[in-house]
C-alpha cells in the first residue's frame, strides 16, 4: 500500500494563509491606529478660524479672520 505524501507547497498552505491574513490584520491595524492618532491629537489651530486684530497704517484697527486648511 502507498503511503500519503504531501508537496511541500500543500502542507505549508495553512500556514501561509494564516500569515497572510496576520499581515493584512496588522498593516490596517495600523492604518487605524494612526487615523484615530492623528485625528484626536491634531492642532485646533489648524481647522478652525482665527480672528486676530491686524493694524493698517491710517486706518483703524480692522478685525480679519483667517481661515487655515490642513492637507
Amino acid at each position: 500500500m502507498k503511503t500519503k505524501t504531501f508537496t511541500p507547497m500543500g502542507s505549508l498552505h495553512p500556514i501561509l494563509f494564516f500569515v497572510v491574513v496576520y499581515v493584512v490584520a496588522l498593516l490596517l491595524s495600523i492604518f487605524i491606529c494612526s487615523s484615530l492618532f492623528y485625528t484626536f491629537n491634531s492642532s485646533s489651530k489648524s481647522t478652525s478660524s482665527i480672528e486676530s486684530k491686524q493694524e493698517v497704517p491710517g486706518n483703524p484697527v480692522v478685525a480679519a479672520t483667517t481661515v487655515a486648511l490642513q492637507r
